[in-house]
Formats: C-alpha cells, structure tokens, sequence
C-alpha cells in the first residue's frame, strides 16, 4: 500500500507539470491573425516611460548649459555688497507696515538702476531691509546709491537745458538721467498728500491712471505751472533722484490740487509710477546698520570646493556600488546621471524666473539629496535582490522589489521634506537656501524613482538579468535560493515520510 500511495502521486504530479506547461504555452503565448506573438503591454509601458524620460533629459540639458551661466549664482560664491539699512522717522517713531513696504519698493527701484542682476531686496523685521547685490564691482558707490533719501522734483519740459536728454524722452526713452545742474523743478514730491491707481475714466481699452492730491502750496504752483502750459499741451517731467521716470503732457489747468495723471498705463506700470510719487512724501531716512563686501575670488573658490566635494562623493559611492553590487550599480549610476541632469534643469529654470540664487548653504543642500538619491537606489537594489533570494521569479522580483523599495523610499523623503519645507518657510538668510535646494532635490528624486529606476529595473528583469546573471550580481542570490528550495524540499520530504511512516 504505501508502494502504491507513493507511485501514484508522483504519477499524478508528472501529469499535472505536463498539463501546466502546456497550457501555459497556450494561454502566455497567443498568436495574432498575422501569426506574431503580441507585445507585452506592461514591458511596452516601461520602453514609453523611460523614452518620456529621454526627452525630459534632453529638454533639462538643453535648458542648463552651461550652468555657469544659466544657474545665478548667490553673493558668497558671486561675490557682491550685502547691506541693511535701519529706517526711521523723522519724529523718531517706528515706521509703520505700509511706509516699510513703500521704503522696500523704493530701494528696490534704486538698486535696479546699478545695473547689477539678480539683486535681492528684502524687508527684516518692522524697520530693517537687507540688500544684496551680487557681482558688485564697487561697493563703496552701491552703498552710497541705496542709502540715499529719494528725492521726488516736479520739472517742466522746457525748464531742462540737457539737449540729449531732451532727445530721447521725446523719442519715449524710459528713466533717461538728467545732468546734474541742466535743469530746475518748480515743485518737489513733499507737497503730495497721497496717491492712489484707478482706471482712466475717459479710457475705452480699460488703462489706468494715477490719481495724485497737492497740499495748498503744491495746488498753488501746479496752477500756475498748468495754466502755461495747458494751451501747449506742455509737458511736465517726475524727476526722481535725477532720472526722469515719466513726462505726461498738461491736457488742462488743474487748479484744485487733484492731478490725474494718464498715459495708456499697465497696472504694472501704473503701481510703478505711484512708488515713484509716493517716494518724494515718504518721511523715513535710511542708515546702515551692516554692510558686508564679498571678493568674488573667495567666492569662486568656494563653490570650486563644493563641486570638487561632490565629485568625489560620487566616485566613492559609485566604487562601492561596482563592489557590492557589479552589474545593478549601472542602474545606481544611471539613476544618478538623470538626477543630476534633472536637478540641474529645475535650477536653471528657477533661475530664469528670478526666484533661485545658487548659496553655499544650498550647494550643501545639493550634495545632501546627491547622497539621498543614492541611498534610495541602494534601497531598490536590496530589496530586489532580497526578493531573489527569497525564490521569486527575477521578474517578480524586479516588479516586488522596485514597489517595496521605493515605498521606503518614500517614507524617508518625505520625514526629509518636512523638515526642508520647515526651513525654507520659517528660517531667514542662507538657511532658507539650504531649505530649498534640500526640497527641489527630494523632488527630483521622486521624479527619478517613477520615471527611471522602477521601469528600467523591471524592464532588464524581463530577461536580461535572468540571462546574465553573474554579470549583473544576482548569481549567489540564486543559488542561495535554490539552497533555499532544496532545504524546505528536504523538510517537506523529511515530514511526508515521518506523516507516512506514523500512519
């Protein structure tokens, strides 16, 4: 009897594996009308994502070269002036929100007419604001041209005696400097009480209009200016610190001290004109309080040291990863590269619009998520190769490994996004850039997960690692499996036997 118990259910195994196979043959393998075998969809899926991310690739590397050039660079590694400048009132109390905002708009404009890119002005605290200045060639004039009092003057066109200037406001030039002493105003801006944006009220395409109110003596002046000028159509020029901002032509006396002035104004440009108006009445005088110079030599070598630190994380990481790992740490260094070219790509692009500045607290936060990438990578690649040992299929081993992987993964990023967010939201000065270099690179590794390292591990686990096992470091992975197999084949025999021989 047990002869026969034995005999039969290997018997019955031998044809259930033969049924199996053969109708595995049947169901995997269909042939089309043609006599093709049709794709699989899942692989067709990956082979589109990482074409996708070709094109994202090409379009970043595009976007950044050269990064010198494309990526702004901050003023510790640019080099420039750094000032605050303390505001106070005259009558010596504090200045209210909206003068602070007034005066922050104010230097704004000031430190824009330097001519220097990617100035950065910034309000602190109720009274302080913080200017700076990147590739600032003299600090000593930049200082003295943010730190003045604006002052507003009210001139008429035929007051000015500069002839070039003359030329090029009829031309439309816009802020053209006057020479100092080729011109005198009739009025300044301590005689305008407020000033407010409205839309042109005689304007058929909506265009805005600055509406300005005159103290006594400014209604006074503005009359008798007016009423020269009115049949002309005269012109007079807002002059401030000596450039003249704008030259509106008189269409009429203005006798009560309420001037509006048009011109097809933008809102933009309408709110520009204001800050201008509103700087000849601002009663806030600014001093330093800080000034800090920045050589761009030693800035130059700081940001040739962090690139050089880099580097040589790389090479190290990538040295252990051929160790470890062999053939998978191509995957590891693949998914670096596009990390690096997508990192790269978002910094140029932020750049562009004005709103990243490359610091050497962010440079830090650039080399942290290089080494945070790796480490999701690394993640990846265990829990593959555990999945392989555990006796799974290298296919479901690439599929299982890649979803577990990233899953913890995506724990770790976002523990370190919070505290990146944190950062960039509720630090102030170069820690904010340490936020947002440690954010943007979390993001970049999330896009590198789902867009390269899932598809082309799952892709290479449809096959080519199975094929070339030893080349891609799996072998002792299998064959621990397989002793693995062996050992609970030998148990289960072990048990059977035991189970038959106690019947």
């Amino acid at each position: 009897m047990a002869r026969d118990n034995n005999s039969s259910p290997k018997t019955g195994v031998d044809r259930w594996n033969a049924t199996e196979k053969s109708s595995s043959r049947t169901s995997r393998q269909p042939k089309s009308k043609g006599g093709s075998r049709p794709r699989n969809p899942q692989l067709r899926r990956y082979q589109f994502t990482l074409l996708a991310l070709v094109v994202l690739l090409v379009v970043c590397a595009v976007g950044f070269m050269p990064p010198a050039e494309r990526i702004t660079q901050g003023l510790d590694i640019r080099g420039g002036v750094s000032v605050i400048l303390s505001a106070t009132k005259t009558d010596g109390s504090a200045p209210s929100a909206d003068e602070m905002a007034t005066a922050t708009a104010i230097v704004q404009n000031r430190v824009n007419a330097l001519g220097a890119a990617e100035t950065s002005v910034q309000q602190q605290g109720t009274n302080s604001i913080l200017v700076q200045i990147p590739g600032a060639t003299n600090a000593d004039a930049a200082v003295k041209t943010i730190g003045q009092t604006g002052h507003l003057e009210f001139v008429r066109l035929d007051a000015i005696g500069d002839a070039d200037a003359l030329a090029k406001i009829s031309a439309g030039t816009q802020d053209v400097k006057l020479k100092e002493g080729t011109y005198t105003a009739f009025m300044d801006g301590s005689s305008i009480k407020n000033s407010a944006v409205a839309q042109a009220s005689n304007s058929a395409t909506g265009a805005y209009a600055v509406n300005v109110s005159l103290d006594s003596d400014g209604a006074k002046k503005f009359a008798e200016v007016t009423s020269e000028l009115a049949p002309t159509h005269g012109q007079i020029a807002i002059v401030l610190d000596g450039v003249v901002n704008s030259a509106p032509a008189v269409q009429s006396v203005i006798s009560d001290g309420n001037v509006s002035i048009t011109g097809n104004f933008t809102l933009d440009e309408a709110k520009g004109l204001k800050t201008v108006l509103d700087s000849g009445s601002l009663p806030v005088t600014l001093s330093y309080s800080e000034s800090r110079v920045v050589g761009p030599t030693l800035g130059q070598d700081s940001l040739r040291q962090g690139i050089f630190a880099i580097g040589i994380g790389a090479v190290i990481v990538i040295a252990y990863l051929f160790f470890f790992y062999q053939g998978l740490g191509l995957l590891t260094m693949g998914s670096l590269a596009v990390f690096g070219i997508i990192y790269l790509g978002l910094l140029a692009l932020l750049s562009r619009m004005g709103a990243f500045a490359l610091t050497l607290p962010g440079l830090a936060g650039v080399v942290l998520t290089t080494g945070s990438a790796a480490d999701s990578s690394i993640l990846v690649l265990e829990r593959f190769r555990e999945e392989v040992r555990m006796g799974r299929s290298v296919r479901n081993a690439a599929i299982g490994g890649t979803k577990e992987g990233i899953s913890t993964s995506l724990d770790a990023d976002a523990v370190q996004l919070v505290t990146a967010l944190a950062l960039f939201f509720m630090a102030v000065g170069p820690v904010k850039g340490f936020g947002l270099t440690t954010a943007l690179g979390i993001l970049c590794d999330l896009v590198t997960m789902f867009l390269f390292k899932a598809p082309a591990l799952r892709l290479l686990g449809s096959g080519t690692i199975q094929a070339h096992p030893k080349f891609w470091g799996i072998a002792s992975d299998l064959a621990e499996a397989e002793e693995l197999k062996q050992e609970m084949a030998a148990a289960d025999a072990a048990s059977k036997k035991g189970g038959v021989a106690h019947a």
